[in-house]
């Protein structure tokens, strides 16, 4: 980007962190300017208090399709799911192995991959006592989308892709404003 005359600035943003989303989501985001004055004027956004949790973008609630539980005849691993699983206030993944309880309360990284299989599947326990993975819907409720956003008629399997390798809306917003900011100084 340099090569091609823009000033450039770069910072690693955690969504919990600088989106108000329940969600440890990492990132690097990289902001270029042609203009010297809008680069110099440009700041990322100061980090901000997390006051939702799982429990505001999580459903632990209301039934669920069947497809999205975890059963004794389902999967083979379920009988280490079920003595590992014991809380509501965190979020758990299958590591191919063994359980992970994400401590921090908030959920772990979504990754492209996270339908289609047994590993790093984020899993909770329902107020039924059942194992379940989370929802597309939730999935991009972890991500900030809007409650009303709509989710395209598509394969869940392409849903938990794509809120895979979303970004995270809150965040991006932030970013964007400070960029207009920024335009607006000179």
């Amino acid at each position: 980007m340099a090569e091609n005359g823009y000033h450039v600035k770069w910072k690693v943003l955690n969504a919990k962190d600088y989106g108000n989303v329940p969600q440890n989501r990492e990132r690097i985001y990289i902001v270029g300017f042609r203009n010297k004055d809008d680069f110099d004027a440009f700041a990322f956004p100061e980090p901000i208090k997390l006051t939702r949790s799982i429990h505001d973008i999580i459903d632990f609630h209301n039934k669920q399709d069947e497809k999205y539980y975890y059963r004794a005849n389902k999967q083979g691993f379920y009988d280490r799911l079920v003595v590992s699983i014991t809380s509501q206030d965190t979020i758990y993944q299958w590591r191919r192995r063994y359980v992970r309880e994400n401590k921090a309360g908030v959920v772990p990284t979504l990754t492209a991959n996270m339908g289609t299989g047994g590993h790093n599947v984020p899993l909770i326990l329902t107020d039924d006592g059942e194992i379940r993975k989370l929802t597309p819907k939730e999935t991009f409720n972890a991500q900030g989308f809007p409650e009303d956003f709509k989710l395209p008629d598509i394969a869940n399997s392409q849903l938990y892709k794509q809120a895979g390798n979303s970004v995270v809306v809150p965040v991006i917003k932030r970013i964007a404003e400070k960029i207009v900011q920024a335009f607006e100084t000179y």
